[in-house]
């Protein structure tokens, strides 16, 4: 079965951006002016996902309001005639289908993905994690879709990283296939230290999952920090064949990733991503050359 469903986990807290994110929910947070969750549904929608389910917790109600019809402003920006603005303020609503179901016990990753089962059914999903956000000229997604189509199983996306990173993400070992950009997995190691490493590449939040998943998380015991871990389970999967859930690729991605979850990338992805706006690249990169000269 084509795929057809996302799930966009957005219960975290977002502890990194306080005090901003005391009141607002990080995926919120704006990148230049949408919200980052904004370009995650883009891509699911440019993808042909066009069910999407948020998993969401307390205090994330806005999510739902930005994806909502907001009657009144688009009735004030029509009547002044404003319809620049009101085709960027209906756009968030166009994009699909978008559910929400809540992850009361934070309990990871892997849980989070747990609690869209129900939704989902038996059938093959993809997962986006918001603090990812991939360059729309460098079609991600639909690589995945293609390579779990012709191959069933799992398929992840994996990136080269520098060996001393390699403890801030999942690890793949990996051998290679007959196609240059896709690897099969042998295992993943969540968070490893650089010595203990597999090897460079890393999962980035992009994931098109077998449902053989749901009851792989459901026997998962809670792994690296007291989570249950999507890693885990997917180093479980990797291990069997087709018949049982198995297996697990890996899409090489060599194209421009953005990272919101961290104040110092997501200042950077802020700024790139301005500069290559043609309303306002030529004067901030005029205004930051400036700046850049004052203080060197």
């Amino acid at each position: 079965m084509p795929v057809t469903k996302a799930v966009i986990p957005a219960a975290g807290l977002g502890t990194r951006f306080l005090p901003a994110t005391k009141a607002t929910p990080k995926e919120m947070l704006p990148v230049v002016d949408k919200p980052a969750i904004q370009y995650v549904v883009e891509e699911a929608a440019a993808a042909g996902l066009s069910d999407v389910l948020m998993v969401t917790g307390r205090g994330k109600r806005s999510l739902e309001d930005h994806f909502d019809r907001a009657f009144e402003l688009e009735e004030t920006l029509a009547s002044k005639g404003d319809f620049e603005k009101l085709a960027l303020v209906r756009e968030s609503n166009e994009l699909g289908a978008i559910h929400y179901v809540r992850q009361g016990d934070p309990r990871g990753l892997g849980h989070a993905v747990l609690c869209a089962r129900e939704h989902v059914g038996n059938e093959a999903f993809a997962v986006m994690l918001g603090d990812d956000l991939i360059d729309p000229r460098d079609p991600l997604l639909p690589r995945m879709l293609e390579v779990q189509a012709a191959r069933g199983g799992s398929v992840v996306a994996l990136m080269e990283v520098p060996r001393e990173q390699v403890s801030l993400y999942g690890c793949a070992a990996v051998e290679p296939t007959e196609q240059p950009d896709v690897v099969r997995i042998t295992g993943l190691v969540e968070k490893p230290a650089a010595d203990d490493a597999p090897s460079n590449l890393a999962i980035i939040g992009r994931y098109v999952l077998s449902p053989a998943i749901f009851e792989v998380l459901e026997q998962t015991p809670p792994g690296r920090g007291g989570e249950i871990q999507v890693t885990d389970a997917l180093h479980a999967l990797a291990l069997r064949d087709l018949d049982h859930g198995g297996p697990v690729h890996g899409v090489v991605f060599t194209g421009r990733r953005y990272d919101t979850g961290d104040r110092g990338d997501w200042l950077r992805t802020v700024v790139r991503l301005a500069c290559e706006r043609e309303d306002l690249g030529p004067d901030l990169l005029a205004w930051l050359k400036t700046f850049v000269a004052e203080h060197a």
